[in-house]
């Protein structure tokens, strides 16, 4: 049953979208650029009625993804699961997502690298952790293995250890292997392996000027 465009008005908040109007009463809205090829007075069936509403969920599904993007990079699998959350029509993320990834806003590949590198210079993991963090995200294995080459797992665990170091000193002097053990285990937990936590225990001793 067709019905008629019987008014198109922007809304009060943006002019970014415009309400529209069927035999007089509020039916969906769209973004401007959609909305400008309708007019006044034009007859819509119930499939093009039903693919403007499309139109206009996937619209309102962008906009949310962006916003949520606006923070920082996100996966691919976190702004899916987010517009599931807000139980957004699943055509609907999709097409959004289909947009924003032709558009460079979403790639794993860039996301991952970004995670290493953020993390390597405010919070140094090792490889393991860092693994563990992006497969989280929903990246998958062979775009994490990707970014993950090439990272310097002795520097960042370096790193992440001299601050706590400086903090144990007065332990170091006292009882290294005590040091080592607490230092160790930090860096354990940090993710890093056991060859990588023995050798930069045993370099932040020297450095500290204690026999081992």
């Amino acid at each position: 049953m067709a019905r008629t465009v019987t008014r198109l008005a922007f809304q009060k908040r943006t002019d970014e979208r415009v309400n529209v109007y069927l035999d007089g009463e509020y039916a969906f809205a769209l973004p401007a650029l959609e909305a400008a090829r309708l007019k006044v007075g034009q007859a819509l069936s119930d499939a093009e009625i039903a693919a403007l509403r499309s139109t206009d969920a996937a619209a309102k599904a962008y906009d949310r993804a962006v916003q949520y993007l606006s923070a920082r990079p996100r996966s691919t699998a976190e702004v899916r699961r987010r517009l599931e959350e807000a139980e957004v029509d699943p055509e609907a993320i999709e097409a959004a997502i289909a947009r924003l990834t032709e558009q460079g806003y979403l790639n794993d590949a860039e996301f991952a690298r970004f995670w290493i590198e953020n993390r390597q210079r405010f919070r140094p993991k090792g490889e393991q952790a860092l693994r563990q963090e992006l497969r989280q995200a929903g990246v998958d294995s062979e775009t994490i293995q990707q970014s993950l080459e090439g990272l310097d797992t002795s520097e960042a665990a370096y790193a992440a250890a001299r601050p706590r170091a400086e903090r144990l000193k007065l332990l170091a002097e006292e009882d290294p292997q005590a040091f080592k053990q607490k230092l160790g285990n930090f860096l354990l937990r940090r993710g890093f392996n056991y060859d990588i936590v023995r050798e930069i225990t045993n370099r932040l001793l020297r450095e500290l000027k204690i026999e081992d």
